[in-house]
């Protein structure tokens, strides 16, 4: 039993580390797709809205599509749940201070995650943060601040969006773990991103229907960033929800963490052409951190808790 939870937990880090190295390159290549765009709400509804459509078909196509009809009113209530909370409104927020924000701010904001998933999970999940645990954590969330090109927070409106978006993907965090108790991930990630692209349509006819009707007009380039987005986006979800079926919440999240650094070194190379002494020691810092921190997921197998879990919802 114990060799088993430990290949599980070796699973969900190996699919953390992926989903880190997609989101990285996922939130540079969304600040030039932004800029393209110009408009946050119809950017991201699209996006959105094309990702929905490969999982529906994907879920349609191996046919766990029937799994849906067994769920109890309880599930089918966290599906919803989580495509409000998790697939619209924190998208437009985020994208609506992207838009306000230098890409490297909104990165490490985003990266608070970490600290809110850790508050939270402690009582709601059980998960249990040891000294060692904490400070690795403490460790990879300060790394974040040894970044190229980060000049400080404005505290602006935009920041503020961005953080507010963050809130709303940890309670969303909190929903898929417990949730993935009886639901798979590629159906919760359907459900997440199939009921929010459909807010987010409506959203956006509400808000900026003539942006919306636009969009039929919009040139090669910007269908160009469309796409490249949504393969990102399709990668990092369903790497992230499959990680969280075989990992811990906090340790899922903690690697996750270290996206910046991917999105830090290609802002460097793209943008800055600066890889300084800082970036060197925040290199180090997070390797070696992830590197720690997995290992100790992977001894624990802390996913074991999902036995112990109690509904919240």
């Amino acid at each position: 039993m114990a060799i088993i939870t430990m290949k599980k937990s070796k699973k969900g880090i190996y699919l953390a580390l992926l989903a880190a190295f997609i989101s990285g390159v996922s939130i540079f290549l969304n600040k030039y797709a932004v800029d393209a765009i110009k408009q946050p709400l119809v950017f991201t509804s699209i996006k959105n809205t094309g990702v929905a459509m490969l999982l529906v078909t994907t879920v349609i196509m191996s046919g766990k599509w029937k799994k849906i009809l067994n769920l109890g009113k309880n599930e089918l209530w966290k599906l919803f749940l989580i495509g409000v909370i998790g697939g619209s409104i924190p998208f437009y927020l985020f994208f609506t201070g992207l838009s306000q924000t230098p890409a490297v701010n909104g990165a490490i904001i985003q990266k608070t995650l970490i600290i809110w998933v850790a508050i939270l999970a402690w009582p709601l999940l059980k998960e249990k943060m040891s000294f060692k645990k904490t400070a690795l954590v403490a460790l990879l969330f300060g790394a974040n601040l040894l970044v190229g090109g980060f000049k400080g927070f404005k505290f602006s409106q935009g920041e503020g969006l961005i953080l507010l978006a963050t809130l709303f993907w940890a309670i969303e965090t909190i929903i898929v773990k417990k949730a993935l108790v009886k639901i798979d991930p590629v159906i919760l990630v359907t459900a997440r991103m199939g009921i929010g692209s459909i807010i987010l349509l409506i959203m956006s006819a509400v808000l900026q229907p003539v942006a919306l009707n636009k969009v039929v007009n919009l040139s090669i380039n910007q269908w160009f960033w469309i796409i490249l987005t949504m393969i990102t986006l399709f990668g990092y979800v369903t790497s992230w929800y499959t990680a969280l079926k075989h990992a811990s919440a906090t340790s899922v999240m903690a690697i996750l963490v270290g996206s910046t650094l991917v999105t830090n070194i290609l802002s460097a190379v793209f943008i800055t052409h600066s890889f300084n002494g800082l970036m060197m020691i925040q290199t180090l810092t997070m390797v070696v951190g992830i590197a720690i921190l997995s290992r100790i997921e992977i001894k624990s197998g802390l996913d074991s808790i999902e036995s112990k879990l109690s509904p919240i919802i």
